[in-house]
């Protein structure tokens, strides 16, 4: 096994990657579908659980938090915007850094993307069950202890398992399993509902808001503040998952750029992240570095099947076990971590192939890809330090995969070795 400088930072060429390649997934998506799938977890999660949750830390002073979360995600959608007009294949950072970075960095990344979309759908599902159970007791229904939560998440309750967020997951990988197109169909239905909701909701409470209560504005300092803002970045990450769509795109060279910058601040509950899930798994697995198994394409739907209900049966198992805060965090640092990195990229990318063609250009650079990494670096010194540790445990799981089975299986590798010969 060749563990040299050399092999571990072999990149995909661009060009050779616009004039041979040829996707077996179906091309359903166009910018309204894209733009729809960019309109969800800040109309669900983002919205209705994290703000409270960031509210603890930093009062009213939670809109700046917001403010802040969003800058840094402006920066980095335009830095994701280039590479997605541009790279013909899924797969999203992960792909962005094997044409820039090298292999074992597109691997990193790719792991780090795996970890932020399993815990994105798995944090959703939970936030989705305490309003359904609130749901249900409008009715004067009520599930057993045990099932409503998971074990150690409420204060004073003997609780076990989440069994509402179990559910709601497997019902979503149940759609994703029928293909792209029946995928596009619901979401589009339920983000249109979603806004109809919440604008209902802004015009009847306007008129009850009371800026007496917004004093003091910070009563936790800046600290405070600065700490929410990383919490509530989840709210965020959906043009992340658009970007994992291109192979289903009509003309993804003009649509990806155009959905990013629409659907900027609004992003998608669990059926996005459970579909970028896919998509990056598909890709990493194509390329090798993954089982084949996870880029096994179904006949009848034309979508990763397979890895589909692993995933969502895997998700679904730890939105039962794993309290909401814990997985919210380790969302956000799968995607600040991708964050920088992406937008790292642009620079390389500028540096050493000038003349590529850029059906979009992220402009002011390097103005811009710096200010994202400044911003992302940012947020995720303000995480928490045990969220810092599950990373890095995280991360050295993903070494030893890629030392134990990528290096010996990739692609790149092989048709390095095919043309050497």
């Amino acid at each position: 096994m060749d563990l040299s400088h050399t092999r571990l930072l072999r990149k995909k060429d661009i060009n050779a990657m616009l004039a041979t390649y040829h996707s077996p997934l179906k091309k359903e998506l166009k910018t309204f579908d894209l733009t729809m799938l960019g309109i969800g977890a800040i109309i669900g999660t983002g919205i209705f659980v994290l703000t409270g949750t960031g509210a603890l830390t930093a009062g009213p002073g939670l809109m700046i938090s917001f403010v802040l979360a969003a800058i840094a995600c402006l920066f980095a959608s335009l830095c994701y915007a280039e590479f997605a007009a541009m790279v013909p294949e899924s797969g999203s950072a992960y792909t962005y850094a094997y044409t820039t970075l090298g292999e074992i960095v597109a691997f990193i990344i790719g792991w780090d993307l795996m970890l932020e979309y399993l815990f994105a759908v798995s944090t959703v599902s939970a936030g989705w069950s305490g309003y359904f159970q609130s749901f249900l007791a409008g009715f004067g229904l009520k599930l057993p202890a045990a099932l409503s939560a998971a074990a150690g998440s409420v204060p004073g309750v003997t609780s076990y398992f989440n069994l509402p967020a179990f559910t709601i997951i497997i019902l979503i990988t149940t759609l994703l399993s029928l293909g792209v197109k029946e995928t596009k169909r619901v979401n589009n239905v339920m983000v249109v509902i979603k806004l109809a909701v919440v604008l209902l909701f802004i015009f009847t409470a306007v008129r009850f808001i009371k800026p007496a209560n917004w004093s003091p504005l910070l009563p936790f300092g800046f600290k405070g503040v600065f700490g929410a803002a990383s919490s509530v970045f989840f709210a965020f990450i959906g043009f992340d998952a658009i970007s994992s769509s291109v192979e289903e795109t009509l003309e993804p060279s003009k649509t990806l750029p155009r959905s990013m910058l629409l659907s900027l601040g609004m992003t998608t509950v669990m059926l996005v992240c459970l579909y970028g899930q896919t998509r990056i798994s598909f890709s990493m697995s194509r390329d090798g570095l993954l089982p084949h198994v996870f880029s096994d394409i179904s006949a009848k739907t034309g979508a990763p099947l397979k890895s589909t209900v692993l995933f969502g049966s895997i998700a679904a198992i730890m939105g039962g076990l794993i309290p909401l805060a814990d997985l919210a965090e380790l969302v956000n640092i799968g995607t600040l971590t991708a964050f920088t990195l992406v937008s790292f990229s642009i620079l390389r990318l500028r540096k050493t192939q000038p003349d590529l063609r850029r059906p979009f250009k992220t402009p002011w650079v390097p103005f811009v890809p710096i200010m994202s990494i400044i911003c992302c670096v940012f947020l995720l010194i303000n995480l928490k330090p045990v969220t810092w540790i599950r990373f890095v445990v995280w991360l050295a799981i993903g070494m030893v995969v890629y030392f134990g089975y990528s290096v010996k299986h990739s692609q790149l590798k092989t048709n390095t070795a095919t043309d050497e010969k």
